[in-house]
C-alpha cells in the first residue's frame, strides 16, 4: 500500500464506479452492488466513509481492483449483508438502481437486508444509517418486522453467534426508538 487511503466520498465512489465501469471485461453486462457505507454515502446520509463495501456475483467485474485501489488511493471490500446476517426472502427484488456505466449498472444491495445487518452490529453509525434507511422510505417498518419474523429458523443455524430471539429484540427496540423519535 502506497500512501494514506482518503475517505469515500460521494465524488470518490463515482471516480471508483468508473473505473470498474472502465475496467470491466468486455462485451459482458455486470451488477455490482454498493454496500453498507457506500449506499449512506450515495444516498446523501453521510458525507464520506471509510471503505468502498462492494458485491457481484461474478468477480472478473473486480480483476483490476487491486490498480483501482491504489489508483484511486480508497479501500476497497467485497461484503454483502448475507455474510452476516441471515437472508431475507424477496431480497433480489429489492435492490435499488443506482446507474449503468458502460456494461456495470449500479444497485444499492437490498436495504432490508442491509438494515438488519446494521442493527445486528449496532455501532452508533450503523443505527445511524439504519433511522436513515426508514426515515428516508428505502424501508417500511412494519414490512421489515415481517420478513425478520419469517426468516426460516434452520437459516439461523449458519449464523451460531446470532440468536433469533436476540436479532428480533434489537429489531423491536430499533423499532420503538424509533418511533418514538418521530414527532
Amino acid at each position: 500500500m502506497t500512501g494514506l487511503r482518503r475517505s469515500l466520498t460521494p465524488d470518490a465512489l463515482r471516480e471508483l464506479m468508473a473505473e470498474l465501469a472502465r475496467t470491466a471485461p468486455s462485451g459482458q453486462p455486470f451488477r455490482v452492488y454498493l454496500v453498507g457505507g457506500g449506499t449512506a454515502v450515495m444516498a446523501g446520509w453521510r458525507s464520506a466513509t471509510l471503505d468502498a463495501d462492494l458485491y457481484c456475483e461474478r468477480q472478473d467485474v473486480f480483476r483490476d481492483v487491486q490498480g483501482i485501489k491504489e489508483r484511486l488511493r480508497l479501500n476497497v471490500e467485497f461484503v454483502r449483508p448475507e455474510h452476516f446476517v441471515p437472508a431475507l426472502a424477496g431480497s433480489a427484488d429489492r435492490h435499488r438502481f443506482v446507474e449503468r456505466i458502460g456494461a456495470v449498472e449500479f444497485y444499492h444491495y437490498d436495504p432490508y437486508a442491509q438494515l438488519l445487518s446494521k442493527i445486528v452490529r449496532g455501532f452508533r453509525k450503523d443505527l445511524e444509517d439504519a433511522r436513515a434507511f426508514v426515515r428516508s422510505g428505502w424501508v417500511d417498518a412494519g414490512r421489515f418486522r415481517a420478513l425478520i419474523e419469517a426468516i426460516p429458523e434452520a437459516a439461523w443455524n449458519q449464523y451460531p453467534t446470532l440468536s433469533r430471539s436476540a436479532v428480533l429484540a434489537a429489531v423491536d427496540a430499533f423499532l420503538a426508538d424509533l418511533d418514538q423519535a418521530q414527532p
